[in-house]
């Protein structure tokens, strides 16, 4: 007895890899280009942490009842330089830098920080003014630019 052998042709296995490179070629450049996607993400992050130290800050210095004060003594010991009567985190590093947890003058939490500029920028690696968080410490406001971070 003969037994009929079955499988796949050649053109048909051609016809296969020709229909998947063309997907490939048409998917792949959407899922190369993260990095810009990743900027942003650290962009936003960096805002809700400067908007959370405020916040946390802020409730510390009222709950204390000193309104004159110009530090604040956090829970875990951490002293942090504000604004009489306000609370609001000072733009510097014994400031919002130290409520933000940074680990130095010019980096915190992987960001690239400038303190005194008024605003206060904390931008990702490799990105620039067009891509940051920015801090404005007399107000305690927070904003970000996301127009261009390539």
């Amino acid at each position: 007895m003969k037994s009929k052998q079955a499988g796949f042709t050649l053109v048909e296995l051609v016809v296969v890899i020709v229909v998947l490179g063309i997907l490939a070629a048409t998917a792949l450049p959407r899922f190369i280009n993260v990095s810009t996607d990743a900027r942003i993400a650290a962009v936003n992050g960096a805002a809700g942490g400067l908007r959370s130290a405020v916040a946390v800050v802020q409730g510390r210095y009222f709950a204390t009842g000193t309104l004159t004060a110009t530090t604040v003594t956090m829970a875990d010991g951490a002293v942090v330089t504000v604004f009489a009567g306000t609370g609001v985190p000072a733009g510097t590093f014994a400031g919002i830098g130290t409520a933000m947890r940074c680990e130095s003058a010019t980096l915190c939490q992987g960001m690239t920080t400038t303190y005194g500029g008024n605003p206060d920028t904390f931008r990702p690696q490799g990105g620039s003014a067009t891509c940051q968080a920015t801090y404005n410490a007399p107000s305690g406001a927070v904003a970000t630019v996301v127009t261009n971070c390539n």
